[in-house]
């Protein structure tokens, strides 16, 4: 596998003058890639969305179904059960039975449990939906990725394409909170009908737009690795759902404690198990890549951050402040600038200075945006917190887009299926371990200092991610 980048790690193409916008007309897309782009785009802000939408609804969820606040977390839990376990699973099975299909099954089972949980009469059929969306999502995601990866030749065009995707999936978040908040108002199931409908017209709009893709062909006697499959799951699921409960009031340390355990040794037979397969599901030498491992820890870190920051400015604005849903929407819309600047001058930026350079540059602006609002107080006005939610914007911009194209640069066409389910998988841990680490912080500090110790969290993350970038950065120097 070459771990060659299109866009070099240091330095620049010599014909690009500083500060220009690219000028290979290689960069320009045709009008089916246009629209193949905007489809898949689509998708991923249905995904960015949801999430957003529901964490907004949650309390009138409670409300409306006399849910109690175990039964509350697991709508959230259950969705990163499924999203979280099945992800390596989903990447691969895009590659071996094909991108097109994966997608557009997937997105249709997508459609149907997110309106099974609008119909939700009961706190079980909520959760059961919710896992299954999450499930569908560890599918189509991954699929999504990998039909940019394969669709778009490697090198300027592709990072552009990569670029605007990455910039969508944050403006989904970003937005959806304002939008959760306005649907709320109108009723919650609003929340989920609202995706069915977008995802519908995704739908009908892919199955012409989509390029057909052949699932590779097999050898005589060659087995689908299912060994691999089963064992690489119940290890997603259980260290997902040990991660999860280390942020739980309550969770006992010995059952925390087995799940870890339990995940760890699944873990082991399915390394075990995939040296010795002929076809596995993994090919382990594609970790091998410092490039590949670097760019997933660091996406690991830096969703860990912004989660948790994230999470914990709801809790600070609505708990402690008294905000509404919407007003909480409106305070964290400046972050979703990264939506203007992703596709326009994050391009430019990796152009320029290349791929290392950018992330590592919005790691550092993360660090100064996060370390604004320690000394955040009862009495902050808005334009104290806005520096903070406009730089915080700037810094997802910088780095969520390069982190997606310096996971999959140099992966060979038949595993891009797989490389975005590595990524993904990162992101999801990242964000549940994020979300798992301010929660603890904040309560075993307490409630006068927690709001404070639990912001420290999201500072060390993306500290440690930039840390992790510039060591990459050092070695393509050497």
């Amino acid at each position: 596998m070459s771990t060659s980048s299109a866009v070099p790690e240091t330095g620049r193409p010599a014909a690009a003058p500083a500060g220009s916008p690219p000028a290979d007309p290689s960069t320009r897309f045709t009008g089916r890639e246009a629209a193949v782009l905007l489809v898949l785009c689509g998708a991923i802000f249905l995904e960015g969305i949801d999430v957003a939408m529901l964490n907004v609804a949650l309390p009138s969820i409670r409300a409306d179904l006399g849910m109690d606040t175990g039964s509350l977390s697991w709508v959230l839990s259950a969705y990163v059960l499924g999203y979280g376990g099945f992800m390596l699973l989903g990447g691969r099975t895009a590659d071996l039975l094909g991108r097109r299909r994966t997608f557009l099954f997937w997105l249709t089972v997508f459609v149907l449990c997110s309106g099974l949980g609008g119909l939700a009469g009961a706190p079980w059929v909520l959760i059961l939906a919710r896992f299954l969306t999450g499930l569908s999502a560890a599918f189509m995601t991954p699929a999504g990725l990998a039909i940019i990866t394969t669709a778009f030749a490697e090198g300027p065009r592709r990072n552009r394409a990569l670029l605007v995707y990455a910039g969508t999936a944050a403006a989904g978040f970003s937005l959806g909170l304002v939008a959760g908040g306005l649907l709320t108002a109108v009723g919650w199931r609003w929340v989920f009908f609202a995706p069915v409908l977008l995802a519908g017209g995704l739908l009908l709009a892919a199955v012409p737009l989509l390029p057909r893709d052949q699932a590779p062909a097999r050898r005589p006697g060659e087995r689908f690795d299912l060994g691999g499959a089963v064992t690489v799951t119940g290890a997603m699921l259980l260290l997902v759902q040990a991660v999860v409960r280390l942020g739980e009031p309550g969770a006992g340390a010995g059952p925390t404690l087995a799940l870890f355990v339990g995940g760890a040794a699944l873990l082991a037979a399915f390394v075990a198990i995939e040296r010795r397969s002929a076809a596995p599901l993994l090919r382990l030498g594609l970790l091998r890549s410092g490039p590949l491992l670097r760019a997933n820890i660091g996406a690991l870190l830096f969703a860990a951050s912004f989660f948790g920051f994230q999470f914990t400015v709801t809790l600070y604005l609505q708990d402690l402040r008294g905000w509404s849903p919407l007003q909480t929407g409106l305070a964290l819309l400046a972050v979703g600038v990264d939506a203007v600047l992703a596709p326009t001058l994050t391009p430019r930026l990796v152009e320029r200075f290349g791929n290392v350079r950018v992330i590592l540059g919005g790691f550092c602006l993360a660090v100064v945006s996060y370390a604004l609002f320690l000394p955040v107080g009862p009495d902050w006005t808005y334009p104290m917190m806005f520096p903070t939610m406009i730089l915080t914007g700037l810094a997802f911009a910088l780095a969520y887009g390069p982190l997606t194209i310096a996971a999959t640069d140099g992966v060979a066409e038949e595993e891009q299926g797989l490389a975005g389910g590595l990524l993904n998988t990162a992101f999801q841990f990242g964000a549940a371990l994020g979300l798992s680490a301010v929660t603890t912080v904040s309560l075993t500090v307490g409630a006068s200092d927690g709001l404070r110790a639990a912001l420290v969290v999201p500072v060390a993350a993306v500290a440690l991610g930039a840390l992790v970038t510039a060591l990459g950065l050092r070695r393509s120097r050497a």
